[in-house]
């Protein structure tokens, strides 16, 4: 799917498809200093690569492709080897964007701020396919949104917070160092160590929202890049793109489940909702949904089960707030939920 095509099979050998024989992809640039990073917090890098099926020298080669569960896999694995929960969060936190390949490149040649954020917002599915990244007016502010469409990925915390740490330093590159968000958002619940991240963005960190975001002020987006060529620009714009070929348009399924993830911790959402949201009529949604099997009621109930698999392992996120955070406004009709689809209660699943 992108150049050096036959090292990108071998590294994806083996991996789940989305139903329909697609792999979803990213730029092995995105693991750059990775190996040294988990030597660096006290772990094992071929561990790491050897469980989630990566082979090391692969992150070498920034225009490889890698396949994307495996990558973000390495990121939750690594997480676990160091010990260090908040290892994404410090993995981004230094990763600067000219060691992010292509799209990094393209983020320092844009002439402006403003174009640097737009440019990555637009191009970044090309380096990460499957991945929603959206630059946005809100309510006088700036959001710079990135959520993964995949809905094989379902533990995803370390992706998120290193990828909100490589978009501050894209900012960083123009505004200086000391620059901060005003905000940022996760979608996932807060962490044992939440303090950090608030301590690193020198920001309010928000979790169990719709997406993952940074929000900033209204301001400097004429700001000069200091690399700013936008003869360069031009030339990295179309090799991305060639390389890439395209951004892996998620299937339907994998659209529709990413929208009731989204609004979970909002309450149960509605099929109009997703729908409309999805740009499609409310029948044509629940046909569709139909050929593949499945009811609208049937995925809300596979993505609260997912999730709740995930959440139960993170001993410090009290049982009551996963059920609020999986849409439920009581703690009994999450337990009962539960133990349908695990046959234990919460805190039996969480003893054992």
């Amino acid at each position: 799917m992108t150049a050096h095509g036959s090292n990108s099979r071998q590294i994806a050998a083996g991996r789940p498809t989305d139903g329909q024989g697609n792999r979803r992809n990213i730029l092995a640039a995105a693991a750059s200093g990775v190996a040294a990073f988990i030597t660096q917090q006290g772990g094992q890098p071929d561990h790491v690569f050897h469980r989630v099926g990566v082979e090391e020298k692969a992150l070498g080669q920034p225009t490889s492709a890698l396949d994307l569960a495996a990558y973000v896999a390495m990121m939750e694995v690594a997480a676990g080897e160091t010990g260090n929960d908040n290892f994404g969060l410090l993995f981004g936190r230094q990763f600067q964007p000219d060691m992010l390949g292509l799209i990094g490149r393209i983020a320092l040649s844009a002439p402006t701020l403003g174009a640097s954020l737009e440019h990555l917002a637009r191009l970044f599915p090309f380096h990460q396919q499957a991945t929603e990244t959206r630059f946005v007016r809100d309510n006088g502010l700036l959001r710079l949104e990135y959520r993964i469409l995949d809905g094989r990925i379902v533990e995803r915390r370390q992706d998120a917070e290193l990828t909100m740490g490589m978009f501050a330093n894209v900012v960083r590159a123009c505004l200086g160092p000391s620059w901060m968000p005003e905000e940022v958002h996760f979608e996932h619940p807060k962490p044992e160590h939440w303090r950090q991240h608030e301590s690193l963005f020198d920001a309010p960190a928000h979790f169990g929202q719709r997406t993952n975001a940074l929000v900033l002020r209204d301001r400097d987006l004429d700001r000069r890049m200091p690399g700013g060529d936008m003869a360069r620009l031009t030339a990295l714009c179309g090799t991305l793109v060639d390389i890439a070929r395209d951004t892996g348009e998620p299937a339907l399924l994998d659209r529709v489940t990413a929208e009731i993830r989204a609004r979970l911790p909002e309450g149960c959402p509605y099929v109009e909702d997703i729908a409309d949201r999805l740009g499609v009529a409310r029948w044509t949604l629940q046909r569709r949904l139909a050929e593949e099997g499945l009811s609208f009621s049937d995925l809300v109930e596979r993505v609260r089960r997912d999730l709740a698999a995930v959440y139960i392992r993170q001993r410090h996120v009290p049982i009551a707030d996963i059920g609020f955070l999986l849409g439920y406004s009581e703690v009994s009709a999450f337990s009962r939920a539960f133990r349908r689809w695990f046959g234990v209660s919460p805190l039996r699943m969480r003893a054992q």
